[in-house]
């Protein structure tokens, strides 16, 4: 590819883009508001949630445009059978609710089509992705929409390029040249650019990074000459337009004087900007200190608190041993001063690195399943979906906490039900273990409460409510996390997302 072709593909596609039809719903904002490294489950939960109360209100295109960002995040992490049923729900809520235009359905339906071909081109799945292309030339054909034929041609060119297929791919610069001659998007080129390269790396495709990376670098001492000329040739025109409306007034020496008050003005108030910003940033500077402080004393309270609660069910703990532990109210008891005394134990030692073991993950599984295989009611079927693998994992921790949620499946899931632990490997040092059942769920009010220990006072013969705080306090001691998947819908479905 030469430089001229690069620079006419990337200002090419960054004119592709939809209106929104309306200002962005909470949910939407909440979305997009999320971290999308560190919040991905929470960011694709609501979007989803976007998407369903756009549909529900009749403005599809926003609701398709918050469900396509939805798939993104599920095959970011390689969920992509969750994507494809989203997006297949999608074009379902798309013909359903657009009846009359079909433009607007052929355009909506392109952005599902697209996104399928985009998982395929990750997948390293030719045959299919031209599918997918294929299909997006026909809805392209069918709308009026300028900007998804536009787009149909940067996709088709990414396409080619990703699968090694350059003259394919050169041919449809060809298409795009008149299009884009009068167009100077100078600062969306950049980003562009840095997307080609990283399709490139993706594909493992070093001819297409290596020409991208020149024809990048060429193409940056080229536009910093364009934009110089275009500054330029604004500063003149401004300088034009100043003397001509001097000269219409004649008043020269006067709009001068002017001028220089206007600066004087300017100036003055820009002192006192810096001397504004400065107390303001010297303020913060006050403020960051004492909340850092304060930080640390809440931090040395909790940890004397947990030493306090610990001690104080340690010293009962010998006097209820005294007790008949076959009571159920003593053996609650009993139980709930262990848990203390666990949790408190796994606060002090939060920093602490524990020791992972190599353990093949098939007889895990398996023998953790059939641990409950006892406690369903009837009907109620057990599935192990692991590969043939071994993993490096803390035995301890991970057993109990997979032991823990199974063993709440078993008591929520009605007869007939399905319980099921699923393990996916996520990357090189990455992976999850998937506790999920049929039974009633978790009301979405009350998930972020199921972690958190002591938020009510209960009758301890039913149980303590620490059983879930003390595994997400081991999944967090193993630098992992333990959360629930509010996007599952048939019952609740548990997340232990582990990082070796």
């Amino acid at each position: 590819m030469n430089r001229k072709v690069l620079i006419l593909l990337m200002l090419f596609c960054c004119s592709f883009g939809i209106a929104q039809e309306a200002e962005k719903s909470e949910l939407q904002q909440r979305a997009e508001a999320a971290n999308p490294q560190k919040e991905i489950a929470k960011a694709r939960s609501l979007y989803i949630h976007a998407y369903k109360d756009y549909a529900s209100k009749g403005r599809i295109r926003q609701g398709v445009e918050c469900a396509v960002k939805a798939a993104a995040l599920y095959y970011k992490e390689n969920l992509y059978q969750e994507a494809f049923d989203l997006l297949r729900g999608v074009d379902q809520t798309i013909v359903a609710g657009i009846r009359d235009n079909s433009s607007e359905r052929a355009a909506l339906q392109y952005l599902t089509t697209k996104e399928r071909m985009q998982m395929y081109i990750k997948m390293r799945r030719s045959e299919s992705a031209k599918t997918q292309l294929n299909i997006m030339e026909t809805q392209a054909s069918l709308t009026t929409e300028e900007s998804v034929k536009s787009d149909l041609l940067y996709n088709k060119a990414i396409y080619y390029y990703t699968f090694g297929q350059n003259a394919q791919g050169n041919a449809v610069f060809k298409e795009m040249e008149q299009k884009l001659t009068a167009k100077k998007e100078y600062d969306k080129v950049d980003e562009v650019y840095q997307t080609l390269i990283a399709n490139g790396r993706k594909s493992n495709s070093a001819s297409l990074v290596a020409q991208s990376y020149r024809s990048y670098m060429a193409w940056k001492d080229s536009v910093s000459a364009l934009k110089t000329a275009d500054e330029i040739g604004a500063l003149k025109q401004q300088i034009a337009d100043n003397e001509a409306s001097i000269a219409d007034k004649d008043s020269s020496l006067t709009t001068r004087q002017v001028i220089i008050v206007g600066l004087c003005i300017l100036a003055a108030a820009l002192a006192a900007a810096l001397v504004i910003g400065a107390f303001i940033l010297l303020r913060y500077i006050v403020l960051s200190n004492r909340q850092k402080k304060t930080i640390g004393i809440l931090n040395d309270s909790n940890v004397l608190k947990a030493k306090f609660i610990s001690n104080i069910s340690a010293q009962l703990e010998p006097t209820l041993q005294k007790l008949d532990s076959k009571l159920p109210e003593v053996k609650a008891l009993l139980d709930f001063s262990a848990h203390i005394q666990k949790l408190s134990e796994l606060e002090e030692t939060s920093d602490e690195t524990l020791e992972l073991k190599d353990t093949k993950i098939p007889p895990f599984c398996e023998a953790l399943v059939e641990e409950i295989r006892g406690k369903v009611k009837s009907g109620v079927t057990l599935t192990v979906n692991v590969p043939n693998m071994t993993a490096p994992i803390h035995q301890e921790y991970v057993t109990h906490i997979l032991r823990h949620l199974l063993n709440n499946a078993a008591l929520y899931t009605p007869e007939g039900g399905t319980v099921t632990l699923d393990f996916k490997k996520r990357g090189p040092h990455a992976f999850l273990f998937m506790v999920s059942d049929t039974g009633c769920g978790i009301p979405e009010e009350n998930v972020e409460n199921v972690f958190k220990p002591f938020l009510e006072v209960r009758d301890l013969t039913t149980g303590d409510g620490l059983g879930l705080p003390i595994c997400r306090q081991m999944a967090m001691k193993m630098k992992g996390d333990l959360t629930v998947d509010t996007a599952y819908t048939k019952g609740a479905r548990f997340v232990l997302d582990l990082h070796a």
